[in-house]
């Protein structure tokens, strides 16, 4: 067996739920970018992709589908790299 792997399924001992500056680093920026979704409360016009289609929706709607779609993004970047 290699010194990486471990019986319990291959994963080395990490340091689990303990917070680290990264993890601290991302938490703050996410609660950071809720306050400001959550902060801005007017309505606004979306223009879709056909000229004549627009919605009315809350701006926070808006930019809460925009950042869950970044995120989902961004997951599936990572998730393509390992």
């Amino acid at each position: 067996m290699s010194p990486k792997t471990s019986e319990s399924g291959g994963k080395t001992s990490g340091t689990g739920g303990a917070p680290t500056p990264t993890r601290i680093t991302v938490l703050a920026l996410a609660l950071l970018a809720l306050i400001f979704i959550f902060e801005n409360t007017g309505s606004t016009r979306i223009r879709l992709l056909v000229p004549e289609a627009t919605v009315t929706v809350p701006l926070w709607t808006a930019m809460l589908a925009t950042g869950a779609v970044g995120a989902l993004c961004g997951a599936y970047a990572v998730r393509r790299r390992d």
